[in-house]
């Protein structure tokens, strides 16, 4: 392997945003912005890709407006301003007070015809590609909090079709209202820093569960500093060190209604045992039947306040249509006005545009619909909820159309609730609480800083990792490094078994540098990088013996391919294929059956309720896969490696061997449990026994799906786990690897940081037992926390391992240490034997 050309390769990942930007002077800015305003533009025009986070009422649509003026007449080209359909008066209405032009867009045979300084547009049209972004030089995203949601076909759609646009904005006042990591999202769009790269830099990952990462502690003063670097936090002007003269937030008053419920309609439980109480509605299920249950009761009350105070004002947010055909029922005699989706979208605008005039007393609204851009402040300042929900953002986005700067009078919050939906408002104010915290880290970074802190992203940049450390015992050695550049070092035919788990493709990043086989494309790049390594590794190996590589097909999500169901990427396959372009022989895999269930929770693909709905749309659940891989003995006549591993049929007879050969594990000394008894046995046993039963009996389909129903109706079929899958009959499908067996659970005891995809023991120790004898060397290049060389010594072997991530690393020596001790500790006999070989 030529190294210089490794390097090349890594060098070409490079994928850091240029600054695009360039300096103005101060007297190029309108005179109608404020000192804070003049700032935020001067530095974003410098970046030229920048984020502007800013709170309600501090200007985000006129400094929208004046960046892309600016850039266009000194770049020239187009200007491109998105915006949800409703908030496009709001543009107009500063354009003419700036002097800039803007028409509204909805396709490039109308945009390529506008003679207007900015052409407006909506989200759905740049989305369906009517309105190509390629086609402009500037562009910027309003109320872009859209962006948040990584899998979302619209985060998907804007990530490729703004790649490359040269200067690229996007502001919001709710960046991300609960929840940090749905901040580099934007950085993603902005192609500021790519998001699987500050996932694994900020982010500590659950593999048990889809999307839950939480920000490390130890990162996040970094965290911050990167964000200010790109995204200007503002809650007010003093941030920047100005006055906050006319930009007083008036007070807030919050109301809280609670109805009670009809506990007569309280039904039964599961069981059929009457209930006194109607139960919390803590599920989305309970919240949606409570809602529209209720419709009446909530209705009635928001009456009553509304005319409890005829002279002003209000908003009456909904959700559901019911909703709003019981509020329009209810103030039909009312000067009340309408927004709904099925509405025409002028006449929807002419609503909102007569009520934000003070023409109307009422507006009756949903928050997805009028929750976000649109100012209604001058002549409103109260808001009713006539039901609440778990979605925060549409929450706090409503409230913030009339609690904002330039509000004179105080807002006042109505919120009506039932009894039974208590713990939905619990956890609407947690995430409330949550908001304010964040965004008070936010603002602290600016005011610390400033602005233009523009050396911090340079330190963000992905690394090339070229370091070596290495410490070793006297049954194993581990080595912190590429494992590319580690394993060409190494001797040729040193290798007795090489058995690991290669990185899934991209699918996760394990070390924030360029060297990481996680920071790929897509698979062809990374069998790209993989073309690197495995030449090396079958020159390691000795001849004949096993290379054991442990993979796993990857799930396609329907959101970010486009095709809108989820499909199979056939991983297993194309490892296969790539092993066997660079000489090795394959020679068969071994399946490890994976549960279906837990699988569902940490994908979300093979919904019970999805399948209901059409079942054409599931598929079946992943299991892993062992591929085993042969080196060419020097000798294939009887296909014997050079150093066969030999088994004394003493220690290993025949019985045993057709026992194993054909995979009859039986539980010793128990007989088989029967049908009845399966019925009757514990949760927390079915899950062994019947798996043991389905083994020696003929299985039957039928008795199958019989025994679950059966289950199910007796609340026995949980919802989290499979507890009767099928046992496998074949000595190459492993039904009994215990997924919790790994050294995960020895880093959560110790507190230490988790292995995204860890080795389980039960793999590891069968296919050391299998294809290795002791004192071989046995070689993991993807050393993880060091599962493979553990179980190595622990087995009698050598181990040795690469790993590229220190902290994997460095927690992976700890295990390596105590169990050489542990093996390499002297006993009773060993003292007899030194006395015995000194008297002799």
């Amino acid at each position: 392997m030529s190294v210089d050309t490794y390097l090349d390769f890594l060098r070409d990942k490079i994928d850091v945003a240029p600054d695009y930007g360039f300096d103005i002077d101060p007297a190029e800015i309108n005179s109608w912005f404020h000192p804070h305003q003049r700032d935020a533009i001067i530095w974003a025009v410098k970046g030229g890709r920048r984020a502007l986070f800013e709170r309600f009422g501090l200007g985000k649509t006129g400094q929208q407006l004046e960046i892309m003026r600016i850039i266009r007449e000194r770049s020239g080209g187009r200007a491109l301003q998105v915006c949800p359909l409703e908030v496009r008066s709001e543009f107009q209405h500063d354009a003419k007070s700036l002097g800039i032009t803007v028409e509204y867009v909805r396709t490039m045979a109308e945009a390529m015809a506008s003679g207007a300084d900015i052409q407006i547009t909506n989200y759905e049209r740049v989305r369906d590609g009517d309105i190509d972004p390629q086609e402009f030089t500037v562009a910027c995203l309003d109320e872009a909090s859209v962006l948040r949601g990584y899998g979302t076909k619209t985060y998907q759609e804007f990530l490729h079709k703004f790649k490359g646009v040269r200067y690229k904005f996007v502001a919001t006042a709710t960046p991300s209202p609960n929840r940090y990591k749905e901040l580099i999202h934007y950085a993603g769009y902005l192609e500021i820093m790519d998001t699987g790269q500050a996932l694994t830099r900020f982010f500590q990952r659950d593999s048990s569960k889809a999307n839950n990462l939480r920000l490390y502690p130890h990162r996040e003063k970094e965290f911050w500093l990167w964000m200010s670097s790109w995204a200007l936090f503002l809650t007010k002007p003093s941030d920047l060190g100005y006055s906050d003269e006319g930009y007083d937030m008036p007070p807030l008053q919050v109301n809280y209604h609670e109805l009670p419920v009809d506990h007569s309609t309280a039904g039964a439980d599961r069981e059929q045992q009457v209930q006194l109480f109607r139960e919390s509605a803590a599920g989305l299920s309970e919240a949606s039947r409570e809602k529209r249950e209720s419709i009446h009761d909530r209705v009635a009350k928001a009456r009553e306040i509304v005319d409890e105070h005829p002279d002003d004002h209000f908003i009456l947010w909904h959700d559901l249509e019911a909703e709003r055909y019981a509020i329009m029922r209810e103030f039909k005699d009312e000067d009340i006005a309408e927004i709904y989706g099925a509405q025409e979208p002028e006449h929807r605008a002419l609503n909102s545009v007569e009520f934000r005039e003070g023409k109307r007393r009422l507006l009756a609204t949903k928050p997805r619909l009028s929750g976000s851009g649109v100012n209604y402040q001058y002549h409103c300042h109260r808001a009713i909820f006539t039901g609440i929900g778990y979605k925060f953002n549409d929450f706090i986005q409503a409230i913030h159309r009339i609690y904002r700067y330039q509000q004179k009078a105080q807002v006042v919050i109505d919120i009506i609730y039932m009894e039974s939906e208590r713990q939905i408002l619990d956890v609407l104010l947690e995430k409330w609480k949550a908001h304010d915290v964040m965004v008070e880290k936010m603002t602290g970074i600016i005011l610390e800083h400033g602005l233009g802190t523009g050396s911090v992203i340079e330190k963000m940049v992905r690394t090339f990792y070229l370091q070596r450390q290495e410490e070793h015992g006297k049954l194993w050695k581990s080595v912190n490094r590429d494992s590319v550049f580690e394993t060409a070092e190494m001797d040729e035919n040193s290798v007795d078994l090489i058995h690991t788990s290669i990185p899934f493709g991209n699918h996760y990043e394990y070390s924030a540098t360029y060297n990481d086989f996680g920071h790929t494309a897509d698979n062809a790049h990374f069998f790209e990088q993989m073309d690197y390594l495995t030449p090396e590794l079958l020159r390691v190996l000795k001849p004949g013996r096993v290379a054991a590589i442990h993979v796993k097909d990857r799930i396609l999500f329907g959101n970010a391919t486009g095709t809108g169901m989820p499909t199979v990427d056939p991983f297993s396959d194309l490892t296969t294929a790539h092993f066997l372009k660079h000489g090795f022989q394959f020679f068969g895999r071994i399946t490890v059956v994976t549960d279906v269930v837990r699988e569902n929770a940490s994908t979300y693909r093979l919904g019970w309720t999805e399948n209901s709905k059409d079942g054409t749309k599931m598929g079946v659940g992943c299991p892993e896969y062992i591929l085993l891989f042969r080196k060419l003995p020097t000798d294939t006549s009887r296909a014997y490696a050079d150093e066969p591993v030999a088994k004394s049929k003493d220690d290993y007879g025949r019985g045993r061997w057709q026992i194993d050969a054909h995979a009859l594990w039986r539980s010793s000394g128990d007989r088989l449990a029967t049908p009845d008894e399966l019925y009757n046995m514990p949760i927390d046993k079915l899950q062994s026994v019947y798996r043991e039963w389905s083994r020696r009996n003929v299985y039957d389909y039928r008795e199958h799906t019989k025994l679950a129903d059966y289950l199910n109706g007796v609340g026995k079929l949980p919802s989290g786990f499979m507890v009767i899958a099928p046992g496998s009959w074949h000595p190459d499908i492993w039904d009994d690897v215990n997924r919790m067996r790994t050294l995960n659970g020895e880093q959560a005891r110790k507190d230490l940081a988790y292995h995204v995809c860890p080795l389980q023991f039960d793999i590891v120790e069968r296919i050391i037992d299998r294809f290795s004898a002791p004192k071989d060397v046995v070689f993991d290049p993807f050393g993880g926390l060091g599962t493979v060389p553990y179980y190595a010594v622990k087995m009698g072997r050598y181990g040795m391992s690469c790993e590229l991530n220190p902290d994997y690393w460095h927690d992976g020596l700890r295990y390596l240490r105590d169990i050489g001790e542990q093996v390499g500790a002297p006993t009773l006999f060993d003292f007899l034997e030194t006395e015995e070989e000194a008297t002799a």
